[in-house]
């Protein structure tokens, strides 16, 4: 075959390539509106939510990464996102050739009411053995089963005992297998490796498992702040502004209302 037959062959494979992506891509977006439809929810095919600025670990992974496909809206009463999420490594070999690795996971975002500190759950594997055999301890539990299927990290070790109890830990034996949990602040996040989009409903309901399993302890110990209602914020602020113009306003100088000195 001619160099000019072999360069038509290579520019035809390619667009070929390009439009069989592109028809992936559409009937992926077609489904999730589908599946959104079937569940009551909305459905973008672009992150309308900024959702990647969530302080989640796995969302600082890779060097280039993105959201799309999100669905948005209570599932079962809890107020949910679930989205296609991936990232890429990329790499240079000795010819200077540039290659990028993508990863994809499909994941699904919901609230707990309670401060939590960091914690992931992960299944065991390879890389996870490897951390800690380079000294990145996971957090071991009393159930040897457990310990070996799952790998737990903290920096509170006391949450995370506290958090994962037996009851927790007998849950995840019996059904946590291809799903990571990761928990961070009033955030909990669910995530496995690419779903098709119907599939999308299984990740959903082991979100919704997952919280009814939180131990009633967490919420006790590790109960968040109540806000402020509205109304007696503009009241306290409008008090504040009086005794201002009153020449009488001192500001806190202790908790979070605290306003730092002046600079002398």
């Amino acid at each position: 075959m001619t160099f000019p037959l072999i360069f038509v062959a290579f520019v035809a494979a390619a667009i070929g390539v390009a439009y069989l992506s592109y028809l992936a891509k559409k009937k992926r977006r077609e489904d999730f509106a589908l599946v959104a439809t079937q569940l009551g929810m909305q459905y973008w095919p672009e992150d309308p939510f900024g959702l990647l600025s969530e302080p989640f670990a796995l969302f600082r992974k890779g060097d280039g990464r993105g959201i799309e496909n999100v669905l948005a809206g209570p599932y079962q009463t809890i107020d949910t996102k679930a989205f296609d999420y991936w990232y890429y490594d990329e790499s240079t070999d000795s010819k200077g050739h540039t290659s990028k690795t993508y990863y994809r996971f499909d994941c699904v975002v919901v609230p707990i009411d309670a401060a939590c500190s960091p914690l992931a759950i992960e299944n065991e594997n390879v890389l996870t053995r490897l951390a800690d055999a380079l000294s990145f301890h996971d957090i071991e539990f009393e159930s040897e089963d457990f310990n070996r299927m799952f790998n737990v990290k903290s920096p509170d070790k006391k949450f995370a005992n506290d958090f994962v109890d037996a009851r927790m830990m007998q849950w995840l034996l019996q059904n946590g297998k291809g799903t990571a949990f990761e928990i961070m602040g009033d955030r909990l996040l669910s995530y496995r490796r690419k779903l098709a989009p119907m599939e999308i409903v299984t990740l959903l309901g082991m979100s919704k498992a997952f919280l009814d399993h939180v131990p009633a302890v967490v919420y006790s110990l590790y109960a968040r702040a109540a806000p402020i209602p509205p109304e007696v914020q503009a009241g306290v602020e409008a008090a504040n502004e009086a005794k201002w113009t009153a020449g009488h306003y001192t500001p806190p100088t202790t908790g979070d209302d605290a306003t730092p000195p002046m600079p002398g």
